[in-house]
């Protein structure tokens, strides 16, 4: 066996063990839970969780406020009284996820082609006339060569998405040109199955509504996830070694 192939071989099988063990540490963590419901989250701090990153983005430059003589009116100010809907850090809003996506797309290539080449000399200084051995000798055809190659490729993708709920979010961050970095985060726990629901992102603080909600779609950099965890959603999931195989094997 070649040193390559050594080489590839040794690496399957550190990869196929590293996955055996991945998957017998997560094996013996799911026996420990079995007969027990999936356990809920603590509610913590999300700017003291793991890979927590503060939020960095292009900023105008500040803006002095300016008051009018004799008036207690604030330039951009949004309301003469106190203004009830979140704007520091720790206040809540409500998001109202609203998404419906769908795509219909459908191509189709076709192509065909056919090529012959046939070029020589049928009478090579009077070939015809020395007999057949000569003719044996002398060249006849020079370059004889067909070819035909044809392609049909056909590709469609018919996606429909809907998700409609809503999630109170925790304002986390406040950018220098006053928009707001929140985040929230949704567990509902059915018998034995988990639904998350995970909301993220940046919004302006003139987009929230008199009733402290805002769309998801007024939402930058949105980050929304959803999805669940429990008996089911490992029903339908393959198992580990079928997903090491997956991502190993090259056919």
């Amino acid at each position: 066996m070649s040193p390559y192939r050594t080489n590839r071989f040794l690496l399957t099988v550190s990869l196929l063990a590293l996955g055996t063990i991945a998957s017998g540490c997560s094996a013996i963590d799911r026996l420990s839970q079995i007969g027990e419901q999936p356990k809920l989250a603590s509610i913590d701090n999300p700017t003291t969780a793991p890979g927590y990153k503060p939020v960095q983005m292009p900023m105008p430059k500040p803006e002095v406020a300016s008051y009018s003589p004799n008036s207690l009116w604030r330039s951009g100010s949004r309301a003469f009284f106190k203004d009830q809907r979140a704007a520091r850090v720790g206040d809540i809003l409500t998001v109202t996820v609203n998404i419906t996506d769908k795509a219909n797309i459908a191509n189709e290539t076709q192509r065909s082609r056919t090529n012959t080449e046939d070029s020589g000399v049928t009478d090579f200084l009077g070939a015809k006339t020395l007999g057949a051995q000569a003719q044996k000798v002398l060249p006849g055809r020079l370059l004889t060569a067909d070819s035909t190659s044809s392609s049909d490729g056909k590709g469609s993708v018919n996606r429909q998405e809907a998700l409609q709920t809503n999630v109170a979010a925790v304002v986390t961050q406040i950018l220098p040109n006053g928009n707001l970095v929140v985040e929230g985060k949704q567990e509902i726990r059915v018998n034995y199955e988990m639904r998350e629901l995970i909301v993220a992102g940046i919004v302006r603080p003139e987009d929230i509504q008199s009733d402290n909600t805002i769309d998801s779609s007024k939402i930058a950099e949105a980050r929304i996830a959803y999805g669940g965890r429990g008996q089911i959603s490992d029903v339908q999931q393959p198992r580990y070694g079928q997903q090491v195989l997956d991502v190993l094997l090259p056919f």
